[in-house]
C-alpha cells in the first residue's frame, strides 16, 4: 500500500493516513529469503496505520513482504492487517519485545486478504469516526471522568476497543453495558497514558517535524526537571511541555552528552569567598567549560575557567581569599572569516554625477521638444534685441505643444 500524501511506498509518517506511523526499516531485506525449517515462522503485523501492532504464526505456505494486507485470528472472528515486519528481523523484534518464538498463545495467519475482507474492513473502519463521538457523549451523560481517545473496531465488526485517559480509577461497568447495547459489538475498555494519547492521535511538534512518539519511540522514559536543569534550560512548563501536557521526550537525547561533560567540572563550587563577599554561581557554560559567577551588590558577571574556580576553593580551603574575582578573556571557537577579496564600489558613484546626467537628460528632452515646433524647424532664436523699426513679439507656450502664439 504506498502513501497519496508522501509518495512512498508501504511505510513512512507523513500523518497523510496512508503511512504506518511506527514503521520500521527491514536492514535485512538484502538477504536472500531461506525456505528451510530456520526461517521465522513469525511475521509482525500492524492494525489501524501502526497505531497497534502484534506478531502472528504464519502457518500457510506462502510468504508475505512487507506491505501485504493479510486476515489474522480476531476475537471471535478475523482481523485485517499490514505486514510490518517478515523473515529473520522479527527474530529480533520478538527479542527485544520478549515474546517468545514458539509460544502456544500466539494467534496465526488465516490467508491473504481477500476483495471481500477488504471491503468488511473498510465498511468497519467508516463507524469508528462516529462510535467515538457517540461513545463520547454515552460518557459525558455517566458523567464519568475520562476522556475517549481512539475506538478501534476489528475488521469484521464483532469487536470495539475503546481506549481512554484518566487521572483516576473509573468504573465503567454501566457504560460496558449501554456501549454494547448502542454498538452490538464486544466492548473492551483499555486505558492509556497521556503520551500513548498523543502517540495515538499523532500531530506536529514544536521543532516542526512530526512526534517522536507516533513515528519510532514505542518505550517512554520518565522525564523530570532535573533533566533540562542539567543542560542549563529555563524551567518554563510552556516550553519544555509536549502536546501531551508531560515534558518532551527529546530532552533524554541529549542528557548523556550533558552529563559526560559536566564531570570535568568541580564540586560545591555553588559559593567561592573573596574579599569583597561571597561570589555566587549562575550558570555553566559546559560548551567552554567556563563557570559565571557574580558579587554581591554588583551587576557585574565573572566568567571564570575551570582551573580558576578550583585554585580559588584551594584559597578557601586553606584560609585564604583573593581580592577579588578578574574576569577572563573569552574565546570563541567560531573560525575567523575571511576577509574577501573583491573591493566594495558602493559611494563611488557620487550625487553630483548624478545631477550632472540628469541635466543633460532635461536639455536634450527641451532641445528635441523646441526643433519639434511648428515654424521653428529651421530658426534658431537670437540672443541679441530687435533693431529700430522692428516689431517686438512676443511667444507663449499654448496647450498643444510646438504651436506659437503671437502676444
Amino acid at each position: 500500500m504506498g502513501c497519496s500524501g508522501c509518495g512512498t511506498n508501504g511505510g513512512g509518517g507523513c500523518s497523510s493516513g496512508g503511512c504506518n506511523r511506527m514503521d520500521v526499516y527491514d536492514w535485512l531485506s538484502d538477504i536472500p529469503l531461506s525456505y528451510n525449517d530456520d526461517s521465522c515462522p513469525v511475521v509482525e503485523v500492524s492494525f489501524n496505520n501502526g497505531s497497534r501492532k502484534d506478531f502472528f504464526r504464519n502457518a500457510t505456505a506462502l510468504i508475505f513482504e512487507k506491505g501485504d494486507l493479510i486476515t489474522v485470528e480476531g476475537v471471535s472472528g478475523f482481523d485485517v492487517g499490514q505486514v510490518n515486519l517478515s523473515g529473520e528481523i522479527v527474530r529480533l523484534q520478538l527479542k527485544k519485545k520478549g515474546v517468545a518464538e514458539n509460544d502456544p498463545q500466539m494467534k496465526k495467519v488465516l490467508r491473504k486478504a481477500s476483495a471481500r475482507d477488504i471491503e468488511v474492513m473498510k465498511q468497519n473502519k467508516s463507524r469508528e469516526r462516529e462510535a467515538l463521538i457517540r461513545s463520547r457523549a454515552i460518557a459525558r451523560q455517566l458523567k464519568l471522568e475520562m476522556k475517549l481517545s481512539e475506538v478501534e473496531i476489528q475488521a469484521d465488526g464483532r469487536k470495539a476497543t475503546f481506549f481512554y485517559t484518566a487521572d483516576g480509577r473509573v468504573d465503567f461497568r454501566e457504560l460496558i453495558k449501554l456501549y454494547a447495547s448502542e454498538f452490538r459489538v464486544k466492548v473492551e475498555m483499555k486505558q492509556i497514558g497521556a503520551r500513548q494519547e498523543a502517540a495515538k492521535l499523532g500531530g506536529i511538534g514544536s521543532c516542526g517535524r512530526e512526534l517522536c512518539c507516533s513515528t519510532w519511540i514505542n518505550n517512554f522514559k520518565s522525564v523530570t526537571t532535573e533533566v533540562a536543569r542539567y543542560q542549563n534550560l529555563s524551567i518554563n512548563q510552556a516550553k519544555l511541555s509536549g502536546q501531551c501536557g508531560r515534558l518532551k521526550c527529546c530532552l533524554n537525547y541529549e542528557l548523556d552528552t550533558y552529563l559526560d561533560a559536566l564531570q570535568n567540572f568541580p564540586n560545591n563550587a555553588e559559593v567561592l569567598e573573596t574579599e569583597k563577599g561571597r561570589a555566587s554561581l549562575i550558570k555553566k557554560d559546559i560548551f567552554r567549560n567556563l563557570m559565571w559567577y557574580i558579587l554581591p551588590d554588583s551587576s557585574k558577571h565573572y566568567p571564570l575557567s575551570i582551573g580558576t574556580v578550583r585554585k580559588i576553593q584551594g584559597m578557601n580551603a586553606s584560609g585564604l581569599k583573593p581580592e577579588t574575582l578578574e574576569a577572563e578573556e573569552l574565546e570563541t571557537r567560531k573560525p575567523k572569516e575571511a576577509e574577501p577579496d573583491f573591493v566594495d564600489v558602493v559611494g563611488q558613484i557620487s550625487l553630483r554625477s548624478l545631477e550632472k546626467n540628469d541635466r543633460k537628460r532635461k536639455a536634450r528632452h527641451r532641445e528635441q521638444h523646441g526643433k519639434g515646433g511648428r515654424g521653428n524647424t529651421n530658426t534658431k532664436q537670437s540672443n541679441h534685441p530687435p533693431q529700430q523699426g522692428q516689431p517686438r513679439h512676443h511667444f507663449r507656450k499654448d496647450k498643444d505643444r510646438g504651436k506659437s502664439n503671437p502676444g
